[in-house]
């Protein structure tokens, strides 16, 4: 069984757990039976899949960053979370490769030069940019990824409705865990660091970084299709675009508080019962039964 913890709001909030997870993904074609995983809505999975295709890269570069800073930490509890952090992002970033390679082996000739921009720009930073700036960045991703996280079990319904049970699983499960390790970024860059001002570089740098080139990997994947200049895909690209912005935004304007603290962020319950359900059911956690994602967990198994 997962542990659980109080985080300072005295609410309950699962420890972290280094998961093995036995998701499944399949080389499907044409190839836009492999990028639209979401049938419904082919935008939002071009910009999951956009997204997947950096992990390989940022993910590592996290891991570099932060196995950096581990010497220089004074405090053994925070080594350990350290370590926890690592151990976790480097299974996140290996299942993302092995779904990444389904879209490159099903014809898509978009994502190898999406691929070397972040590969290049991740060595980029490690290489030039000091110990400070990529805390500050890592830190900023991560208090983004808890925006997102919520964001999307918040409205994981609409946005992974009837959706491939693999992919949809593989990013909740991702994110279940970015909500987990939330605390790690912040208290090592406090313990090493603590300013305000380059944590507020950090997230303004990594946010429009990000941001910025899964734009890039979305455009490019939608070209692939030709939907790109659809305008019926426009639109519904507008429309997805507004109610996710809508979603995260407040919840990406409370990090800039200088109080901020991702343990004030009580842990959503469906993430805490996604855990629980992996403790007792792990294929059935990489599996979910897509048309049912608005039912409280275990209940929403599967049955494909």
């Amino acid at each position: 069984m997962s542990d659980v913890s109080l985080n300072a709001a005295n609410e309950p909030r699962a420890r972290m757990e280094v998961r093995r997870v036995p998701f499944s993904y399949a080389v499907r074609t044409p190839k836009q039976r492999a990028g639209h995983w979401n049938e419904a809505s082919p935008e939002f999975s071009q910009i999951v899949n956009s997204g997947s295709l950096a992990m390989p890269y940022l993910e590592p570069y996290l891991i570099r960053t932060m196995r950096q800073a581990r010497d220089k930490i004074t405090d053994p509890q925070l080594q350990k979370e350290l370590d926890f952090y690592v151990a976790q992002e480097a299974t996140h970033f290996r299942q993302h490769k092995k779904f990444n390679d389904t879209l490159s082996e099903a014809g898509y000739v978009a994502t190898a030069p999406i691929e070397a921009r972040l590969a290049k720009d991740y060595a980029k930073l490690g290489d030039t940019r000091s110990l400070r700036f990529n805390l500050a960045y890592a830190e900023g991703f991560e208090s983004m990824a808890l925006a997102i996280g919520h964001m999307l079990i918040d409205d994981r319904e609409y946005l992974f409705g009837d959706s491939d049970p693999a992919i949809a699983s593989l990013i909740l499960w991702h994110f279940v865990e970015e909500i987990e390790h939330k605390n790690v970024t912040l208290d090592v860059f406090k313990h090493l660091h603590d300013s305000y001002f380059w944590r507020m570089v950090g997230l303004v740098y990594a946010t429009g970084h990000i941001f910025w080139r899964m734009g890039q990997g979305y455009r490019a994947l939608l070209r692939e299709d030709g939907l790109w200049w659809n305008l019926k895909s426009r639109w519904r690209m507008a429309r997805l675009l507004g109610r996710i912005m809508k979603n995260i935004l407040p919840k990406w304007f409370r990090i800039w508080r200088p109080s901020y603290h991702p343990s004030q962020v009580p842990d959503p319950e469906w993430g805490l019962a996604w855990a629980q359900l992996f403790d007792d059911a792990p294929q059935g956690a990489a599996s979910l039964d897509t048309s049912r994602l608005g039912e409280p967990l275990p209940i929403a198994l599967s049955q494909h």
